[in-house]
């Protein structure tokens, strides 16, 4: 988002960001959902369409339009005067930059970059935001209410997924990702069948030991397996259900596929518990099209669910911790 904001002050010297700041009963996005506008209406995220992301807009393109930056901070209520049904409320915070904000945008930009973050800001005596970069739990502990100071959070947590297998569907799956919260390690033991261009979320690996890469993996990151060959396939699913860790093993295959590489984990001491946990076949059920896209689509439609569960699961089990 700042790297947005940068850019826009760097083509045009000014650019305008939309932020959620506070959600009371339901509302079309959540708290740090955001947009960033740029002079002459072009614009780059959604705080969730309808009128309510119109009348915001309208706003931040007439703060635009004034001489000195500025900052405000309103209060949206979501019924009839905004003709939306959601019946909430949302808070949000439009703001204004300009040439003089680059070296701060800029710091923005690189500790987005760098993962996540948050900010304790405040409203300034000359109407704008001033931002302190914090880790995400020492801002927490440290925010008040919105008219003195608020947390703000930026950055994207990305899930970790190992792809195995660089053939035409381990190329869909990885365009599918490509615009989602993954951070995808694309692993093949073939030299040239990569293509010459990737995703700026995905990591290229050429390697003759592909099971050495799920030593390395984070703990909750999602093995994909579908390589061109059966053996390494079933190979690198018992290496992988050896890691209990893992928040996902799936394999590409069918259910006679599974049933074979069940019986020779067995053989080789994987028990029925580990097995149990392997997804073959992979992607959503009742799409039964072969098409590399269609199959692709699946996956990622599959992992995005994953991941929510994994949210969910940390989300109980800090709320049980504390």
């Amino acid at each position: 988002m700042w790297r947005r904001i940068r850019q826009s002050l760097e083509q045009h010297r000014r650019a305008a960001l939309i932020s959620v700041i506070k959600v009371d009963g339901s509302a079309p996005r959540e708290v740090g959902a955001r947009m960033v506008v740029e002079p002459g209406a072009g614009f780059f995220g959604t705080i969730g369409g309808g009128r309510l992301e119109y009348e915001t807009l309208a706003v931040a393109e007439a703060a635009l339009s004034a001489e000195t930056p500025s900052a405000s901070v309103r209060v949206w209520p979501l019924g009839p005067n905004l003709g939306q049904c959601c019946g909430g409320s949302v808070t949000t915070l439009i703001e204004t930059f300009d040439a003089g904000d680059l070296d701060r945008v800029g710091e923005l930009a690189a500790a987005e970059e760098a993962g996540v973050f948050a900010t304790i800001s405040r409203m300034t005596g000359q109407g704008r935001i001033a931002r302190e970069i914090r880790d995400v739990d020492g801002a927490e502990a440290a925010k008040g209410p919105i008219e003195q100071r608020f947390v703000e959070r930026f950055g994207e947590v990305r899930k970790t997924v190992l792809l195995f297998g660089a053939g035409h569907v381990g190329r869909a799956v990885v365009l599918a990702l490509s615009q989602l919260p993954f951070s995808v390690r694309w692993i093949d033991t073939r030299e040239g069948h990569f293509p010459d261009y990737v995703p700026a979320n995905v990591t290229t690996i050429r390697t003759d030991a592909p099971e050495r890469e799920l030593d390395a993996a984070p703990p909750g990151a999602f093995a994909v397996i579908m390589t061109h060959s059966h053996p390494l396939d079933y190979s690198i699913a018992a290496a992988a259900l050896r890691r209990p860790d893992l928040g996902f093993v799936g394999l590409i295959g069918s259910a006679t596929k599974r049933a074979r590489f069940a019986g020779q984990a067995q053989k080789l001491g994987i028990s029925e518990q580990q097995i149990a946990r392997l997804v073959c076949p992979i992607g959503l059920p009742g799409i039964r099209d072969k098409e590399p896209s269609i199959i692709a689509a699946g996956v990622a439609a599959q992992l995005l669910i994953e991941r929510e569960r994994d949210s969910c699961r940390a989300s109980a089990t800090a709320v049980l911790n504390n």
